[in-house]
């Protein structure tokens, strides 16, 4: 492998075609009444801590105040200044809805273009800033705005109301309230973020109403025909509808003049009324029809009867639409697939990808160039063997290699780009300060933390979604990026989910040091009578007290939570010894005993754990990964890299790259198909990414694994509910 991984040190050396470094750009800015540091950030496109870190007096934000002068490093941002004029202010309230890419020809002009695309010269600049201070050239790649059109007829035919969005309501839930379209809610409210879905209590938004009349005083009564049954009375049929008799004889006079109501009589009935309470997440699940779908086929997909789904979507009465959202009662979410309160339809990737998309992709990863000495081949070895970083990059991009080719074969073209960003922040500055993003679908990487905060946030601002390959969260909000590591909080619920759902009457013993008190009172919180056990000094057991909480009766269930590998040693020789028959006074018992964790990290990988002792506790943990097997992938890989197998990031870097390639090829917008693509999985990765509004999207697929002799294997859960984190 090592031998392979410095051909790929060649490879990448190859790749990454150097290319001068371009000195920082700077400019000064005035604090002005009311500014903050984040906002000052916000309008340069620059981190807050790059401030922070050219002006060493300012300490804090708390520091900035009114007429400090500040270094702004530009990273090579053109700044535009604004001009407060009406004009302008008028134009900024109006946002693109989508770019389109124009290659320019010979003898173009910008007049002509602001002409071709209806668009002014001063919005032309703004989305392509080069223009600024560049002439118009042949083959220069622009990205041109295209804005919302108002059909002028419609605005004539409607009048709007304001609406205040309420309490756990969603685009999908007013669209249905409305009876009209999601893509027609974000034309009338062109302010709202396209990229997310999420709607604030108490926003206000722009919605149709009939000229007039408003939407609480429209009363549309809607009858249905009724044929009368053997021995059906005006009484019995009155409380089925929820009417009075009075008023099935007012509606259907007939039944006088033929002396009461007879069998075969057909009569005029109100049909009943939805009383679920208001249309919200609390109450509904929504469904947004798609282009040629008929209502069988939707009945059968979505596992409701036809009369169900009419009384819940009167308007159906005028016929099915695409782009309609219906509502579907809340217990459906137990039977399909549901996001965000959206009912997804089960979508195959590679039997939907589009070969006209070519996707753009970026790697930035820490292959350490700066540090590997190809001439000497044992030195560089052993940087590959000693420095987790590069082992790391190295694998990832092996695998990334591997999707490559994949999406290759399926008939995708895809054009890569790929840095080193030797695992430094000054050296991801000035890759962005040189490069040019623009038209770039996705960026993998940076891995560490700082990095890849300035990358999130310069791609922000060109609207690129960006991969964390192994970050679960940030401490700064980035509503760009995938966090593609699920947070210690869904590996925990899910085993506890897990566990609720298989207990019966174990008996139950917490092991966990005081760096562990999340998931001990999480655990606690679940399985109130569970015992604590005596933890001394964050490193062992008090032996004598712990055996006297075994039980021999009933099978013990025992959480160890602690990340010191001596402790998880010492813990499951205890409890393997314990695993056995004792012999009493009277006949043997044997104790059983099984350990758990909902906190899985290195410890439990050490060379001083015991994997027979795991085997025999049958020992189950939550993991962001499954075991990969001889699947195509492993054959792939070992058929590229002369017969080598694949490691953990390998196999990492593989599902990440193909998750993101194909759904680039079904819609060349990550930021879309998050919407209607729920859970994805790989050689050894799910991908499940909750969308939480401005701190990014989080990855919600985890498994449940088990040793059972000697082996690693999944435990196969049914019906397994979803976490709502």
């Amino acid at each position: 492998m090592k031998k392979h991984m410095l051909q790929l040190v060649f490879t990448v050396i190859l790749l990454l075609a150097m290319v001068p470094v371009s000195a920082q750009n700077y400019a000064t800015h005035a604090v002005k009444e009311g500014e903050t540091l984040k906002s000052i950030s916000q309008q340069y496109r620059v981190t807050p801590y790059s401030i922070l870190q050219a002006n060493k007096e300012i300490k804090s934000a708390s520091d900035v105040k009114e007429n400090t002068i500040l270094i702004i490093p530009l990273n090579g941002q053109t700044v535009e200044k604004k001009t407060e004029t009406k004009k302008e202010e008028q134009e900024e309230e109006v946002k693109p809805i989508r770019f389109v890419r124009h290659r320019v020809r010979r003898k173009e002009t910008l007049f002509g273009l602001t002409q071709k695309y209806n668009i002014t010269e001063d919005q032309l600049k703004r989305y392509n800033t080069k223009l600024y201070s560049e002439t118009l050239d042949r083959r220069m790649i622009l990205q041109i705005p295209v804005f919302p059109e108002v059909d002028p007829d419609e605005e004539k035919e409607l009048d709007f109301e304001i609406y205040t969005v309420q309490p756990k309501e969603t685009r999908w839930s007013i669209a249905h309230k409305y009876g009209i379209s999601v893509d027609s809610l974000l034309v009338l409210n062109p302010e709202l973020d396209k990229n997310t879905n999420y709607l604030a209590a108490g926003e206000e938004l722009k919605l149709p109403r009939p000229k007039g009349d408003s939407l609480k005083e429209q009363k549309t009564e809607i009858f249905t025909s009724y044929t009368v049954p053997p021995k059906m009375t005006l009484y019995s049929l009155g409380r089925t509808y929820g009417i009075p008799t009075d008023s099935i004889v007012r509606l259907n006079p007939e039944i006088v003049k033929e002396g009461g109501l007879k069998e075969g009589m057909v009569v005029r009935l109100p049909k009943k009324k939805d009383d679920k309470g208001e249309v919200n997440t609390e109450n509904f699940i929504f469904y947004e029809v798609k282009p040629k779908q008929n209502i069988f086929r939707i009945t059968q997909n979505l596992k409701i009867t036809r009369d169900e789904l009419f009384r819940l979507n009167p308007a159906l009465e005028n016929g099915l639409k695409a782009g309609m959202v219906l509502k579907l009662p809340k217990e459906k979410a137990e039977e399909l697939e549901v996001k965000n309160a959206l009912v997804l339809d089960k979508i195959n990737l590679v039997d939907s990808i589009n070969v006209e998309n070519r996707p753009k992709l970026v790697f930035m990863l820490p292959f350490r160039l700066d540090k590997v000495n190809v001439n000497d081949a044992e030195k560089a070895e052993e940087l590959i063997k000693n420095r987790r970083d590069l082992a790391l990059s190295l694998g990832f991009y092996t695998g990334a290699m591997v999707a490559l080719d994949s999406i290759k074969k399926l008939g995708v073209s895809v054009d890569v780009k790929t840095y080193d960003t030797q695992l430094d922040q000054t050296k991801v500055k000035e890759i962005l300060f040189r490069e040019n993003l623009i038209g770039v679908d996705a960026i993998i990487g940076p891995l560490a933390a700082g990095p890849l905060d300035e990358v999130a946030v310069k791609a922000a601002g060109k609207n690129i979604p960006v991969i964390a390959p192994i970050s679960s969260d940030s401490k700064l909000s980035h509503s760009n990026v995938f966090f593609s590591v699920p947070r210690d909080v869904v590996l925990r619920e899910k085993m506890i989910s897990y566990m609720e759902k298989i207990h019966k009457d174990e008996n139950i013993i917490i092991i966990a040091d005081s760096t562990h008190q999340v998931a001990h009172d999480s655990i606690l919180s679940k399985f109130p009578s569970a015992q604590i056990a005596k933890v001394i000094d964050n490193r062992s057991l008090h032996l004598d007290e712990f055996l006297v909480q075994l039980s021999e009766d009933r099978e013990n269930w025992v959480f160890l939570e602690t990340d010191q590998p001596n402790m998880v040693a010492s813990v499951t020789s205890i409890l393997n010894s314990a695993n056995a028959t004792v012999v009493g006074e009277e006949e043997a018992k044997e104790i059983k005993v099984r350990m758990f964790t909902t906190s899985y990290n290195g410890a439990f990988e050490d060379d001083a754990v015991s994997k027979t002792h795991l085997s025999n506790l049958k020992f189950t943990y939550p993991s962001l990964y499954k075991e990969s097997g001889n699947d195509a992938f492993t054959k792939a890989y070992t058929q590229k890299y002369n017969g080598v197998l694949p490691d953990r990031y390998a196999v990492r870097g593989f599902d990440i790259t193909m998750d993101v390639l194909l759904k680039l090829a079904y819609k060349k917008n990550l930021f879309e198909t998050s919407k209607y693509i729920g859970l994805t999985e790989y050689a050894g990765n799910g991908f499940d990414y909750f969308n939480d509004w401005a701190s990014g999207y989080f990855n919600r697929a985890c498994y449940i694994m088990e040793y059972e002799d000697l082996r690693i294997k999944e435990v196969d859960i049914k019906d397994d509910s979803k976490s709502n984190l």
